[in-house]
């Protein structure tokens, strides 16, 4: 997501959970719609729930702005993170019924899993993956860039995400963690997280269109579009997000009236009618918070918002003297808010079809300040000084870039020898591809322009419907290194804060020769009274030197090899003068035999 929208959502998230106040539809309308008009938001939902009563839903806006078709409190949206704490609550059923504990290590039940280091293998549990306090980043790009369906797959990457910080020391958000824990739920169910979810949640809370996946999304006939609004000021149709295999982290897709009767059983005990369908045990150790999100008061103009904490997938806080549980969810083109106020049986949702957006916590914040009988803040005032701000950043840091740019520099080697497989255990493999003579990268899910910048430094700018988005930067940038032949050998990208850039090792790509040429090559090589001996096997280059294992060579071109398994090594065919010599070219030299 846009640095700049992060910001601009967590200024807003930190501004800020009955007093018998009745609600007052046309005055809470006419402010619903006035911060739609600010934020420039498509289409929106609401729902209201007080006590066990939904009290107000509806829609705003349209669902699909090109055929102006309405909103209303049925539309499904992707509601992201929203989603989570729908994952712990199984965890929650798998205590009272299988006899998990928060406290165990997730080794007990995922005896596969793997971290960076052994602090994290003996000391990390499962409550502290819910709480975000591992001491691990977030390592995104690993899922959203690198996307599989396979969860166990996914799941193994984590062996090579390093931590920045030690367990329990710092908060910090990781979806990975969250993966881990619908993982745990099919271990001990025998059930796929979906499958888990239809069952304890959907089936007795009657949310019959609610769904997991985007196709079955795509299959409704409520659904909303996604947009992003681009330049502060137009709105374009974003395609929807497979979440894919990450899914237990955020995949559900639900409707405002839908999702009130998920806030219902939080406000009940767990029941929703006479169905108990979460422990009344875990609701109520759920409103606790267990580990504590930045430090003090975040906003000062806002001292009665303080002790932000995050619990079991909920951020807990004080909201102007009233105690809140709330998420928020973002994925491609929605945005989402669900909060709770327990102690005034208060509990809203709000869906927008906006990526990025900070209409679901203003909205959120409207409506809560409206019924909880508070001094209301104009929100639309607010976010338009906030939004503001966030375009001032947003010039400044484009300025910044180019001011940093070293002019009249090019790149160390030729396009073409940028080119090949690029792979980091910890994500997956990309490739980069000369085309029109520039550099593109191809990643499962994106394609990018690799614009140079200087040096060996590239900024890759997302490629949409066949052609470059100059507006859509990627947020960091390639930097291209060398091996001791001179080669480039890899690439690293700044893509965790807290880390340093992260290496993705190059393979270069093998090109097709064919056997007539491969058979040419085929014979006894003489360097310095040793016998070097080249055949084919399998249609493939086989090199054996006296002592050593037999080495297969991937062409990279007509007459040059990489050596498998060597890095840094390669060989090249030459013909001089009506002699062939095999060029070895190694780290600590190049040397030439001669043919026989």
């Amino acid at each position: 997501m846009n640095k700049t929208l992060l910001l601009l959502l967590f200024f807003l998230s930190s501004t800020l959970t009955f007093a018998q106040t009745k609600l007052d539809t046309k005055k809470l309308e006419e402010k619903l719609k006035a911060i739609q008009e600010a934020t420039k938001t498509v289409g929106f939902s609401v729902a209201i729930v007080k006590g066990d009563q939904v009290i107000y839903s509806k829609g705003f806006g349209y669902r699909d702005l090109e055929n102006k078709l309405a909103a209303d409190e049925n539309t499904l949206y992707a509601i992201g993170s929203s989603s989570k704490a729908f994952t712990v609550a199984l965890l929650g059923i798998m205590e009272e019924e299988k006899g998990l504990k928060f406290t165990d290590s997730p080794k007990k039940y995922l005896p596969e899993l793997e971290f960076y280091n052994d602090e994290l293998n003996n000391q990390v549990t499962i409550l502290d993956m819910v709480s975000h306090r591992t001491g691990l980043p977030r390592h995104d790009i690993s899922w959203y860039l690198f996307p599989t369906e396979n969860k166990d797959s996914l799941l193994a990457r984590v062996k090579y995400q390093e931590p920045f910080t030690g367990i329990r020391k710092q908060w910090y958000y990781n979806n990975f963690m969250y993966l881990a824990q619908g993982l745990i739920a099919e271990k001990l169910t025998g059930k796929s997280w979906e499958d888990n979810i239809r069952e304890h949640f959907f089936k007795p809370l009657q949310m019959t269109t609610s769904n997991l996946s985007i196709s079955e999304l795509q299959g409704q006939p409520n659904a909303s579009k996604g947009y992003q609004l681009k330049e502060w000021q137009t709105n374009e149709v974003m395609s929807y997000y497979n979440i894919a295999a990450i899914s237990p982290a955020g995949s559900i897709n639900s409707s405002a009236k839908e999702m009130a009767n998920w806030v219902r059983i939080w406000l009940n005990e767990g029941k929703l009618g006479d169905q108990q369908v979460l422990p009344k045990t875990y609701v109520a150790k759920a409103a606790n918070p267990l580990m504590l999100v930045g430090e003090g008061i975040a906003d000062p103009k806002f001292p009665d918002q303080h002790l932000n904490s995050y619990g079991y997938a909920w951020f807990t806080s004080s909201y102007k003297g009233h105690y809140r549980m709330e998420h928020g969810g973002n994925i491609d083109g929605f945005s989402a808010n669900v909060a709770l106020f327990p102690s005034d049986s208060l509990g809203i949702v709000v869906l927008s079809n906006q990526n990025g957006s900070a209409l679901p916590t203003l909205v959120r914040n409207i409506i809560s300040d409206q019924l909880l009988g508070l001094t209301e803040t104009n929100w639309v005032s607010h976010y338009e000084k906030i939004a503001e701000k966030a375009k001032e950043q947003q010039a400044k840091s484009k300025a910044d870039q180019k001011s940093s740019t070293v002019p009249n520099t090019k790149p160390s080697h030729s396009l073409a020898e940028y080119t090949g497989k690029y792979q980091h255990p910890g994500c997956g493999t990309f490739r980069i591809e000369l085309e029109n003579d520039s550099l593109w990268a191809q990643f499962p899910r994106e394609k990018m322009f690799l614009k140079h910048t200087h040096y060996d430094i590239f900024a890759p700018y997302i490629v949409k419907d066949g052609k470059v988005d100059t507006t859509a930067n990627a947020g960091f940038n390639f930097n291209f290194q060398t091996n001791d032949l001179g080669d480039i050998a890899s690439a690293s990208m700044k893509i965790e804060p807290t880390l340093d850039p992260i290496s993705f090792k190059r393979t270069p790509e093998e090109v097709a020769v064919n056997q007539e040429t491969l058979s040419s090559y085929v014979g006894t090589y003489v360097l310095s009274g040793m016998e070097l001996k080249v055949s084919i096997k399998e249609e493939k280059l086989m090199l054996f030197v006296p002592g050593q294992p037999e080495y297969t060579l991937l062409p990279t071109k007509e007459n040059e090899f990489i050596i498998k398994g060597l890095t840094g090594y390669k060989t090249r065919f030459e013909e001089k003068e009506g002699t062939s010599t095999l060029v070895l070219i190694q780290p600590n030299g190049t040397f030439t035999a001669t043919k026989k």
